[in-house]
């Protein structure tokens, strides 16, 4: 479910390089993250590249505002164009599933938990998770790997790609509210 409350599909970024961030507005990395998180994405948007945001308040509190809150705190002030999706858990107990499924494929220092705010998934357009990122990657310095996936997409050449040998299963279409098993599940291929 998206931030406005509209079920989302996400096989609607099917064969997109995908960045899939948490997101807070009260957090010391708030202003930095969403500026270049902007900039990356207006910067790639029209080539095949989306940010995916999914607020959480996991974190210290620091993502308490209701959801049209926080879509006018991001979209106001930092100008974000980026889908920014329901508020979610990214750790148990009630882990949304695209969260479940980013952990399973990519591990961190902290095992499957995420640690902070602005933990980022990198995620070709095959679906395979390419890279996780701790909080304080900034989004240009993923940038390059970003345009490096985009530009294989064009060449053909995937082999430049880190096989992670993991296929990254999204759900179809999910309330973040949503059980594990309740989910219908779509693999992005291409």
């Amino acid at each position: 479910m998206d931030i406005d409350g509209k079920d989302i599909s996400l096989n609607t970024f099917e064969g997109k390089v995908l960045l899939i961030v948490n997101v807070a507005s009260r957090c010391g990395s708030t202003t930095s993250n969403y500026s270049e998180l902007s900039h990356v994405y207006e910067k790639y948007k029209t080539q095949g590249f989306e940010i995916l945001a999914f607020p959480c308040n996991q974190f210290g509190g620091q993502e308490p505002g209701s959801n049209p809150e926080i879509k006018q705190f991001a979209c106001t002030r930092f100008k974000a164009e980026f889908p920014i999706f329901d508020k979610v858990d990214v750790n148990e107990p009630s882990t949304a599933p695209v969260y479940q499924f980013l952990k399973s494929s990519a591990g961190g220092f902290l095992g499957d938990l995420i640690k902070w705010n602005f933990e980022k998934f990198l995620v070709d357009k095959h679906g395979k998770v390419v890279e996780r990122y701790p909080p304080t990657t900034s989004p240009f310095q993923i940038e390059v790997l970003s345009s490096t996936l985009y530009q294989e997409s064009l060449t053909g050449h995937p082999e430049a790609t880190r096989d992670m040998n993991t296929k990254l299963s999204l759900p179809h279409s999910f309330s973040t509210r949503d059980t594990y098993a309740r989910c219908t599940f779509l693999e992005l291929y291409v």
